[in-house]
């Protein structure tokens, strides 16, 4: 069971938590909870931090955020114990949580459950401090965005359980976002893929890696509401009952911008330089498009996090001196919409009627990107609410969550 920061953002929520805990203990099931820093306990940590140093060491940072989760696991142990349940309380290290050593954005190597298994075995319910292990090198480590997602499944996979719960301030996953589709409605059952595109695409119900490392290790996840008793969305691995579904969800991101370089030469390794220099200042593209040659000259158009955008400017300019081009533009009043579903792969015209869609609502696409199960569009970003809205009313999705919740 994984509970994230607003689901012990205070001690009314911490004991409310505990009970959730211990309801499922008294149940006979044998319980690990991994819970994250409460409420905005990190960012507090990390303007703290700023206070003292521009440019605060990586190995202090990860001493000082690592303490918000252990605040938050031995609360909820005092809690438990209130209860009458008997609780002990674990660091990433003490957990046996092996990373790299990658500062601030680390690596779950293995995991050496050991200690973890003897407090089970003696009927206690274990509680880790999320985002957080050991390097190689023994300094403590933290493991970035969505880290305590990450922490869960990797413990999950690690003790062979049954299941991992997320519990958090939503009641699943939605075949679109709420906020923006009154319309949309949970989805009882999704694949691992489904999610992972989802989760790539905008969806911010759980952590990109958690979900691969879910994936990878065949670990079933069940995204749930702190404050409900209801279902959740279950993500497990493809049946064949689930490859029926065309289209399963909608997600969008509005934080992307989009940078085209002109007037390259269109021969071998123009592309790789580009790419290299953009890594080289870990900056993650996504999209990319280069158009047909003219004249032996060609345009290159990428996506780049918004808050990249000058940073990969930055890295594309140092490449003047060396690098043939005409020009660079960039736009950053861009967005995304993807549509995902597991039948895409086996269903032709997904693609056109999306298209159509877009293009009945007066729409325009900049750029498309697709995998088996995925069609993503760059399009304006004041135009993502509309899109969504419209292509949720034209693939049906409230009947598509209804169905699967008959599967």
């Amino acid at each position: 069971m994984k509970f994230g920061g607003t689901s012990v953002a205070d001690a009314d929520k911490i004991r409310n938590v505990a009970r959730r805990i211990a309801g499922a203990r008294e149940s006979g099931d044998n319980v690990v909870a991994v819970v994250s820093a409460r409420g905005k306990t990190t960012d507090q940590l990390v303007a703290a931090a700023r206070e003292i140093s521009e440019r605060p060491d990586p190995r202090e940072m990860d001493m000082l955020l690592s303490t918000g989760e252990r605040i938050s696991c031995a609360l909820m142990a005092m809690a438990l114990h209130d209860l009458g349940h008997g609780a002990e309380s674990f660091t990433g290290s003490q957990a046996g949580i092996l990373t790299d050593t990658a500062h601030t954005r680390a690596k779950i190597l293995d995991i050496k459950a050991d200690r973890l298994r003897a407090a089970l075995d003696a009927g206690s319910i274990v509680l880790v401090a999320g985002f957080q292990g050991v390097s190689t090198d023994r300094n403590v480590t933290t493991l970035g965005r969505g880290g305590s997602d990450t922490t869960a499944v990797a413990l999950a996979a690690a003790l062979d359980a049954d299941v991992c719960e997320i519990y958090t301030d939503v009641t699943g996953v939605f075949t679109a976002d709420p906020r923006i589709e009154p319309g949309a409605r949970k989805l009882p059952l999704l694949t691992h893929e489904e999610m992972l595109e989802m989760a790539a695409s905008g969806s911010r119900v759980l952590a990109l890696r958690s979900v691969e490392f879910a994936r990878n290790h065949g670990v079933e996840l069940h995204v749930r509401s702190s404050f409900r008793e209801e279902e959740g969305t279950i993500i497990t691995q493809e049946t064949t009952a689930m490859e029926k579904a065309i289209v399963s969800g909608i997600a969008h991101r509005s934080d992307e911008a989009k940078i085209t370089v002109s007037g390259v030469r269109d021969q071998p390794g123009v592309a790789a330089e580009i790419m290299t220099a953009l890594a080289d200042s870990g900056i993650n593209v996504d999209t990319i498009i280069q158009n047909v040659s003219a004249d032996g000259v060609t345009d290159l158009s990428m996506t780049v996090p918004l808050d990249d955008l000058q940073g990969a400017l930055g890295a594309i300019d140092q490449l003047a001196g060396q690098l043939d081009y005409q020009g660079v533009s960039a736009d950053d009043q861009i967005g995304k919409v993807t549509l995902v579903g597991a039948g895409m792969k086996s269903n032709p015209g997904i693609a056109a009627k999306m298209f159509r869609t877009l293009a009945a609502e007066g729409i325009n696409i900049q750029m498309i990107d697709t995998s088996t199960i995925r069609i993503t569009v760059v399009i304006d970003r004041r135009e993502i609410e509309r899109a969504v809205r419209a292509l949720h009313d034209a693939f049906d999705l409230a009947s598509e969550a209804a169905r699967r919740a008959d599967v």
